[in-house]
């Protein structure tokens, strides 16, 4: 049984890790930015409990899973069941950079210009991660890894198969 979570900085190469083992180990893949958020504008976080509840349906329906995201709250809902936890630990500026060069996101944006056009909010919020105190922050990724009980490890820099 493999239950892998993936958790960083945005633009730390969550996405890109999660997909490689979703498809090298056969994995079920939940990307939490698919349930996180309502489709307002501005977008507004989805209630907790509403989560929660797709969370439990998505572990109860797959073995084997990897689960991805920078929301902690959301994170610690999959704790408890996760054979192994990544922290996505690299430099703001590594982050930045991953950001800049990615794919377009079809699940995220409608156009490669959407996201695009979003990019300045983006690096600006990356920027923050190590000043904001919030289930996004460096702070809380650092307090749910050292708390996280089964194995795990830290990647501190990009690794070869995420690099452009």
């Amino acid at each position: 049984m493999r239950r892998i979570i993936v958790f960083g900085n945005s633009g730390s190469g969550k996405s890109t890790l999660a997909r490689l083992h979703s498809a090298g180990e056969d994995l079920a893949h939940l990307d939490l930015d698919t349930l996180a958020w309502l489709p307002t504008n501005p977008p507004q976080r989805a209630e907790l409990s509403e989560c929660r509840e797709k969370i439990e349906a998505f572990m109860a329906r797959y073995q084997d899973w990897v689960i991805e995201g920078c929301y902690t709250d959301l994170l610690e809902i999959a704790a408890p069941f996760a054979t192994e936890a990544i922290f996505m630990n690299l430099p703001i500026e590594a982050c930045q950079e991953n950001a800049r060069n990615r794919p377009w996101e079809p699940h995220k944006y409608p156009s490669k210009e959407a996201q695009d056009a979003n990019l300045p909010m983006l690096l600006g919020w990356i920027a923050q991660y190590t000043e904001r105190d919030d289930v996004f922050s460096h702070a809380a990724h650092q307090a749910f890894y050292r708390a996280f009980p089964a194995t795990k490890r830290e990647v501190t820099e990009n690794l070869p198969s995420l690099s452009t």
